[in-house]
């Protein structure tokens, strides 16, 4: 099926140097998300470690491999830390993933996110009427998405090359792009929608990956990490609860010959 710029070859390479440089990756993330996102970032391979205060957040970015800003449950503290987080990692070449929770949907978090892309993320992540909010369209109902990927694909295209970051749009179909090129993944399942975190923890994800390949890889990575994971947690378990446990065993079991061989691209 793959008629992708990047091969299933490279995805699995890219979990191969994850797994043995294990990145350290700094989560600035929501307090529903905090412990998912550790745990998903620890069974995949790559070290978590939830620095959000402002009097450490700048230095801890200046020597992590990669960086997560997630807007999900904002707090005034907590912008501040991500306002000196983001920008120590311009200044020292961390890279890092920003994950524009509900905006559009939210002024106050949409300006906020707005804001900091002048500290040049390397990732975008969202869904569809997150990407859409953040290039100044209509957000969507609170965190969830009224739209699919395909529909904001020409905004997406535009704020990748305006803001030179990589821009991945979860959905059914996960459709990431740098602005020129585009990959998408076919794999996931629904039932990843009622978990809690599972989005916010690709962002997680996406940060290890960058912090070892380069962006659109990373993104595309770390995507395919946790759907193909989660298509075989499916099998395995009877609903969301099971499921999640099942995915955090997936993300550890998960080789990258049978990422390889399991993921589906286009």
């Amino acid at each position: 099926m793959s008629t992708s710029v990047i091969s299933p070859a490279e995805l699995a390479d890219s979990l191969r140097t994850l797994r043995a440089q294990t990145p350290l990756v700094q989560c600035l993330t929501n307090i529903v998300a905090a412990q998912w996102t550790a745990n998903v970032l620890l069974a995949a391979g790559a070290a978590p470690a939830m620095v959000d205060n402002p009097e450490e957040a700048g230095v801890f970015a200046g020597v992590s491999s990669g960086v997560l800003v997630n807007t999900g449950t904002p707090y005034k503290e907590t912008y501040d830390a991500m306002r000196v987080a983001s920008a120590a990692a311009h200044s020292a070449g961390t890279p890092w993933v920003l994950d524009p929770v509900a905006a559009g949907g939210l002024p106050v978090r949409t300006a906020f996110a707005v804001e900091v892309l002048a500290n040049r993320p390397m990732i975008i992540r969202g869904n569809a009427s997150e990407i859409s909010g953040l290039s100044g369209g209509a957000g969507g109902r609170g965190a969830d998405s009224t739209a699919a990927p395909q529909e904001v694909l020409d905004l997406a295209h535009e704020l990748a090359r305006s803001t030179g970051a990589v821009v991945a749009v979860s959905g059914a179909v996960d459709h990431i792009t740098d602005g020129e090129r585009l990959v998408r993944i076919h794999n996931g399942h629904e039932v990843m929608t009622r978990v809690t975190g599972v989005g916010c923890s690709l962002g997680g994800l996406m940060a290890g990956f960058a912090g070892v390949s380069e962006p659109l890889l990373a993104a595309s990575a770390a995507t395919a990490l946790i759907c193909v994971a989660a298509d075989n947690a499916v099998a395995t378990s009877q609903g969301p609860g099971s499921f999640a446990a099942a995915l955090l065993d997936q993300l550890a079991l998960v080789t990258p010959e049978e990422l390889e061989e399991k993921v589906r691209l286009s």
